[in-house]
């Protein structure tokens, strides 16, 4: 019997997805906190414009 036969990476693999599935089972419930909600997007901003008497070539 060797110590690294493929039974060992075989079994190792199956208990790694296992563990993951059962943890993420158990926290479903916190991930609805955990992804934010889609950005909203902000009011359009109106940018001032300068008067008529700033195009005026009189003084």
């Amino acid at each position: 019997m060797t110590l690294f036969s493929p039974d060992l990476y075989r079994n190792f693999g199956i208990g790694f997805v296992l563990g993951t599935a059962i943890v993420g089972a158990a926290t479903i419930g916190e991930w609805s906190e955990a992804i934010s909600p889609p950005a909203q997007a902000a009011e359009t901003f109106e940018t001032p414009q300068p008067s008529d008497d700033f195009w005026s070539l009189e003084p």
